[in-house]
C-alpha cells in the first residue's frame, strides 16, 4: 500500500515551533508499524483551515496524487489537519472511496480511524457527525447570547457611527458631530457619488471616523449599510 503523509499548521509562529515535526514523527511511526510504504510527507505551512485542501499550495499535489492513482491510502494526524469541517471530511471520504483511496486518522477521540474497513468508516461517520453538532451547538450559543444582549438593550457588535452610548452604558444616544457626517455621506451617495468618491471627500473636509482614522469605501459603505 502506497501512501502520502498530509501536515498542516495555521501560523507562521507555528511554523517555528514542533507541531509539524511531532505530526510527521507520528505519520512516519505509524506506516513503520503497519508496513505501508510512505512515499513521502506533504506539509502545508501557515495555511488556514479554511481553506479547501485542492486550493493549498501542497494540498494541491496530494489531490493530484489521488487524482492519478499513484497513492491508495492518506495519512493525517487529526481530522481537522485536511479538512475544514465535519462535512467536509464526509464529502472526501466518500469521493476518495469511488477512487479505492483509504483515509488514515491518527487521533479522532484518542482512536486511529482506517476508513477502508466498515468499522472505521462508521466511526468516523459518528465522529464527524458529533464534531459538527458541537460547532452547530457552539453557533446557537452564541447567537443566543447575543440575543439575550439585544433583548436587554446592550450594544451589539460595537458602537455605531454617529451614535454615543448613554450614563447608563447601554443606550445609545445621538451623537450630533457624527450625525452631520452621516447626513453628508447620505447626500452624497444620493448625488450619486461612489463609496471611494465620499471616502475622498470626507477625508478633504478634515473629517474622521469613530477610531480617529481616515475614511475610505469599505467604512463608508459598511455605515451606509447599518444605516440604512
Amino acid at each position: 500500500m502506497k501512501a502520502y503523509g498530509y501536515i498542516r499548521v495555521s501560523s507562521i509562529m507555528q511554523t517555528l515551533g514542533t507541531s509539524l515535526t511531532e505530526q510527521q514523527r507520528q505519520i512516519e511511526a505509524y506506516a513503520t508499524l503497519k508496513n505501508i510504504d510512505l512515499l513521502g510527507v506533504i506539509v502545508d505551512p501557515a495555511i488556514k483551515g479554511e481553506i479547501p485542501i485542492h486550493l493549498r499550495p501542497q494540498g494541491r499535489l496530494l489531490v493530484e496524487a489521488i487524482d492519478n492513482g499513484s497513492i491508495s491510502c492518506v495519512i493525517v494526524t487529526r481530522l481537522d489537519r485536511a479538512f475544514r469541517s465535519a462535512r467536509d471530511c464526509l464529502n472526501k471520504i466518500e469521493e476518495w472511496e469511488k477512487k479505492n483511496i483509504a483515509l488514515h486518522i491518527l487521533n479522532v477521540a484518542g482512536q486511529t480511524i482506517d476508513t477502508s474497513t466498515p468499522m472505521g468508516k462508521f466511526f468516523i461517520t459518528i465522529m464527524a457527525g458529533a464534531a459538527e453538532l458541537e460547532k452547530n451547538l457552539i453557533k446557537e450559543r452564541c447567537s443566543n447570547g447575543r440575543e439575550a444582549r439585544r433583548i436587554e438593550g446592550k450594544v451589539i457588535g460595537g458602537l455605531p457611527f454617529g451614535y454615543d452610548l448613554d450614563v447608563d452604558g447601554k443606550t445609545l444616544i445621538p451623537n450630533t458631530h457624527e450625525q452631520s457626517i452621516l447626513q453628508i455621506i447620505r447626500d452624497l451617495r444620493a448625488d450619486g457619488l461612489t463609496l471611494m468618491a465620499i471616502a475622498n471627500e470626507l477625508n478633504n473636509r478634515g473629517y474622521v471616523t469613530k477610531k480617529g482614522a481616515s475614511w475610505n469605501h469599505g467604512t463608508v459603505a459598511n455605515i451606509l449599510k447599518k444605516a440604512a
